[in-house]
Formats: structure tokens, C-alpha cells, sequence
């Protein structure tokens, strides 16, 4: 929550893609950022979009962003990612950066950042694999594949927790999760243009990681650690 070098990168990495995708400045656009926790991705959006609306069901975070961060096109709010309560058409974008899986129902999440999104709007998605070798959150091996009883007396035995709660999803369940949305796949992208896209940080051009990564993304996508997609809501008058 507030690791502001690591958030800073995640919000650099969310303007370039979004730049790319509207192929120039996005200083026009409108922006909700889901489970946006302590603030510090909302307040670096906030120098390049319109406006920037953070929430988060997490009262405590989102006090803590109100006290940290006053740009006058920012807004913070407790909310509930299943439930907006903003009206239809809102949104130029909405971003939901390694949310879905700590949502209880995710499918509902989806239907609701949907809803709120203007026809040709776009929601950044940026989503991890349960196919993965490291769980993120625990930082141990295999924990979001084996069977969930057995993930949570792993996580006992390990002493991170009582339970298991995060619901990751496979490469094929995420792509069923968004199935309403056209989808544009940015993560080889991201892979193979470290710089480009601002991921220099954690794959270094021309590294024996930066190859492995870009053999998987091109070969073998469903076991890439995780995912940064561009998912648009259909626009009847646009042919994009």
C-alpha cells in the first residue's frame, strides 16, 4: 500500500499503455480507479488525465489518501468494487490493477466497472496467473494452485495467515471473466518494449529474464505470470 517507488512504476506502466492505445495525451479523459487503496497511483494519474476518481473499500487507505494527496481534479471515496455508485456512462476508463482476485465475486466487479464505462471506454486490467510458480501475496510456491483446503493449512503451517482468501483465476477463467469486453492483449508488448511501456524496472533490455519472458508471452501466453490487457466496452458508433 505504501511502497511509492513500486506504485509510482505500476502508474507509469498504466499511462504509457493507455497513451498507446489512444495513440496520444489521455489529459482529456476521465478516470476510476478501483481498489486504488492508499493513493499514491491516483495521485501520479492525476497529472496526466482529466480527472481521477480513487476508491477503495478499505476506510482506513482511503483516509489516508484524502490526508496525503489534494490535486484539485482528484478525488478519493470508500466504495465497494461490486457495487459503483456512479451512473451508467461515467468513465473514459476505469482501472482494476491486481483487484480481481480479492473481490469476492469478481464476475459482478467486471459487470459493474462495464456499466460505468462510457460506450468505447476502456477498463486497464492488469491481472495475475494462478498458473504461477510464486503466489505474490504470500511469496510462497504453488499456494494459488493447489486445492483451496490445502492452501489454507499451507498457510498455516507456513504462519502467513488462518486462511487463503485471494481467488486467482487461470488464463482461460479470466478471459471467460471479460468476455463482454473486446479484448487487446498489451503483455507481450510490455515484455518486448521494456522501455516503451515502463517496465524497465523489472525486465532489464536484453536480460536472460527479458528472453525467457518474451519466449513465454509469444509461446506459451496461459503460463505467463500475469496479464496487462485493454479491455474496451463495444461503441455502436464507432466501428474501432
Amino acid at each position: 500500500m505504501f511502497d511509492v517507488d513500486g506504485r509510482q512504476h505500476k502508474a507509469r506502466t498504466m499511462v504509457a499503455v493507455l497513451e498507446d492505445y489512444f495513440d496520444g495525451p489521455v489529459n482529456q479523459r476521465s478516470v476510476l480507479n478501483v481498489g486504488g487503496s492508499a493513493g499514491i497511483i491516483d495521485d501520479y494519474l492525476s497529472r496526466h488525465f482529466k480527472s481521477v476518481v480513487g476508491i477503495d473499500i478499505d476506510a482506513d487507505a482511503i483516509e489516508h489518501a484524502q490526508r496525503s494527496f489534494s490535486n484539485p481534479n482528484l478525488t478519493f471515496e470508500a466504495g465497494d468494487a461490486m457495487n459503483l455508485r456512479f451512473a451508467e456512462g461515467t468513465f473514459d476508463v476505469v482501472i482494476s490493477s491486481q483487484v480481481y482476485e480479492h473481490v469476492p465475486d469478481a464476475g459482478k466487479m467486471m459487470e459493474e466497472i462495464y456499466r460505468v464505462l462510457k460506450p468505447g471506454g476502456v477498463c486497464y486490467f492488469a491481472a495475475s496467473n494462478r498458473l504461477r510458480w510464486n503466489e505474490p501475496h504470500y511469496d510462497l510456491p504453488l499456494l494459488s494452485v493447489i486445492p483451496r483446503p490445502l492452501a489454507h493449512l499451507y498457510m498455516r503451517l507456513a504462519r502467513k495467515g488462518d486462511f487463503y482468501y485471494e481467488k486467482h483465476l487461470s488464463y482461460w477463467g479470466l478471459k471467460r471473466l471479460i468476455r463482454r469486453y473486446s479484448l487487446l492483449d498489451y503483455t507481450r508488448a510490455v515484455i518486448e518494449r521494456p522501455e516503451r511501456f515502463a517496465t524497465d524496472y523489472m525486465i532489464r533490455p536484453g536480460s536472460a529474464k527479458a528472453r525467457l519472458a518474451a519466449f513465454v508471452a509469444k509461446y506459451f501466453l496461459w503460463a505467463a505470470p500475469g496479464y496487462i490487457w485493454v479491455l474496451r466496452k463495444p461503441d455502436p458508433a464507432s466501428p474501432r
